[in-house]
């Protein structure tokens, strides 16, 4: 590029920005609702629950206090759990007995989800909650161990600035509807597929 090429180029760049500005602050002052927010993340890349613990970070940088709910997943040694179980305003609850193909046991998995599920019904019926993150909850309603109807009315009764979090692979479409905000993990590509065991701090 010339000496002379580069006002061109930066004042192109700075009149470019003026109007993403522009553009942006519309939106923002347009968005004028305060709410809490219903977040899905499914799909099947690696990022899921990740995601919804980075969030639950962020709401205690803020103060808030959460409560987890793990449904399916049965390990209490997860490095999630040895950091946030510390937190003064977590509240956190393993209720799962392992995953689907570990315990090949319905009615145990259905029986598990069903404890799960009454304490996160208390979660969601209590104001002093911020944050109230449901892991793992696509699974176990894929497989119908709980009334989607009745999962779907616990959350939309929930108080009015109460945010919660879903996570799991096969969202079913109704969860999706309800949502305010949806995020599909894309798999591009996972090192479990070259052989690669689960490694602490990145998996668990």
């Amino acid at each position: 590029m010339t000496d002379q090429e580069k006002p061109d180029l930066n004042q192109r760049h700075s009149d470019r920005m003026a109007r993403k500005k522009s553009v942006v602050d519309a939106k923002i002052e347009a968005a004028r609702i305060e709410r809490g927010l219903f977040l899905v993340n499914t799909g099947n890349g690696k990022g899921k629950s990740t995601a919804a613990f980075g969030l639950l970070a962020r709401a205690l940088g803020h103060g808030m206090k959460a409560v987890v709910v793990q449904f399916v997943k049965g390990r209490s040694d997860t490095g999630e759990e040895a950091f946030f179980r510390h937190q003064p305003n977590v509240s956190w609850h393993v209720m799962g007995e392992g995953f689907t193909w570990e315990t090949q046991n319905r009615d145990r998995d259905i029986a598990a989800a069903q404890q799960g599920w009454q304490t996160a019904q208390a979660a969601l019926q209590d104001e002093s909650v911020g944050v109230v993150i449901l892991d793992e909850l696509n699974i176990v309603l894929k497989y119908h161990y709980l009334d989607l109807q009745q999962v779907l009315a616990d959350i939309a009764a929930r108080p009015s600035m109460q945010h919660v979090v879903v996570t799991g692979r096969a969202a079913q479409p109704e969860l999706i509807e309800q949502a305010d905000t949806v995020t599909d993990m894309t798999m591009v590509k996972h090192a479990f597929k070259n052989g690669v065991q689960a490694m602490p701090g990145v998996e668990w």
